[in-house]
């Protein structure tokens, strides 16, 4: 149990050892940047395991209040003998990596719900039940008749889209009763992607340009480190619910619904080589649509390998060469997702002002806005249909409903 004195001391002595350390390293340090890190992260332990032994010593029954307050035999005669405690846990290190995990599935799930996999589905149950097209007894045929039997107990697709709002923000379905639309997730998620992209593009450019390839790069690891690290306390109050079943569900309906799709009477009736073929297939032939298969498919993969990956621990990592060796791992992840997402007018790359320029006194970048596609500007076409008829859609409601 440290008291004020003790407190203040070791914070006094820490400082010290640091500057003692620096200046007599000070050349060794100059040929070997790395050796910084490695002087400060075992300075660091040390201090953390100081701290972690005075928190999980026994406090007195009174919690040293009476020494401070001067109240019977335990009572301080200097401030210095009072007991402080060094804190609580982080908040960043509480949250549940199996409910972000889940989150990484249902963004999955959500980027082939927009590609149109299960309105694919369903316009063949349609077509099916009517005899208008030439399906019988076959394999797809069979296993739409119990796709169709089993939906009675599975989620509805309004379940699903009130989930996409809570969770993620997007869509036009509202959220469940008592619950709020997450609007922050795209910004914030943009963001974590950009910074990681930003990041490596930086490491790339110090890697080619500086004379020791083996310096650490100019890149920020706190800025990535934050943007992640808010991205996940964001996700932490939306993850709560009935999303770890849903996510498990409508996982197992994704590949019942591709067996469909890639057996052979249904692919023979389309002419396709596989079940991606038949999706597109049905959406142009049926739904008049713009195809947006493979970004949107990409998307969704990429997507929840950077969630899963922000699930783990290694977001906490401090010390630069293990941040990076574990950041590599969604580095291309994060520059496919963003181009895809670029590409389809969703999302930018962000535009830094690292330099001020000599006839201003502080930059001012300017960050264009994505021109709206021309569905968007006149209304989507899959949700007005082929008559045109139904609501527009807005520009915030465009932002939203990615």
């Amino acid at each position: 149990m440290a008291n004020e004195r003790d407190y203040q001391n070791l914070y006094d002595r820490i400082a010290a050892l640091r500057e003692t350390m620096g200046s007599q390293l000070a050349g060794d340090l100059l040929q070997n940047p790395q050796l910084a890190d490695v002087l400060v992260k075992q300075i660091d332990d040390m201090l953390a395991n100081v701290v972690e032994a005075d928190r999980t010593s026994p406090a007195p029954p009174d919690k040293g209040l009476a020494a401070l307050a001067g109240i019977g035999p335990q009572a301080a005669t200097d401030f210095g003998d009072t007991r402080i405690p060094p804190g609580v846990q982080p908040y960043d290190e509480t949250v549940t990596s199996e409910r972000i995990v889940a989150v990484g599935d249902l963004y999955y799930i959500y980027q082939h719900e927009k590609i149109g996999v299960f309105r694919v589905v369903q316009k063949l149950q349609q077509l099916f039940r009517a005899g208008a097209v030439r399906l019988s007894g076959g394999q797809g045929a069979f296993a739409l008749y119990q796709f169709d039997r089993r939906d009675v107990l599975r989620y509805t697709r309004n379940d699903r889209l009130a989930a996409y709002k809570r969770i993620f923000g997007y869509g036009s379905a509202p959220a469940p009763h008592g619950a709020r639309p997450n609007t922050d997730f795209h910004h914030m998620y943009s963001h974590f992607v950009n910074q990681v992209t930003l990041f490596w593009r930086d490491k790339r450019i110090s890697d080619v340009i500086r004379e020791r390839a083996f310096d650490p790069s100019f890149g920020s690891i706190a800025i990535v480190r934050r943007s992640g690290l808010d991205l996940r306390n964001n996700l932490k109050w939306t993850s709560f619910g009935h999303l770890n079943v849903l996510r498990v569900e409508v996982m197992q309906l994704l590949e019942e619904a591709f067996k469909i799709l890639d057996s052979d009477d249904i692919k023979r009736l389309f002419g396709a080589d596989n079940a991606w073929d038949v999706v597109e297939e049905v959406l142009i032939r049926y739904f008049n649509e713009r195809l947006v298969t493979s970004p949107r498919q990409r998307m969704g993969v990429a997507g929840r390998e950077i969630l899963r990956w922000l699930a783990q621990k290694h977001i906490l990592q401090t010390t630069r060469p293990q941040f990076e060796a574990l950041l590599l791992e969604i580095a291309e992840y994060a520059e496919e997702w963003l181009t895809s997402a670029q590409a389809m007018g969703h999302s930018t790359r962000a535009i830094t002002g690292r330099v001020t320029p000599w006839d201003q006194s502080a930059p001012n970048p300017t960050r264009a806005r994505p021109a709206m596609p021309p569905a968007a500007q006149n209304g989507r076409q899959a949700a007005v249909g082929r008559n045109g008829n139904g609501p527009r859609v807005s520009e915030r409601e465009y932002e939203l409903e990615f």
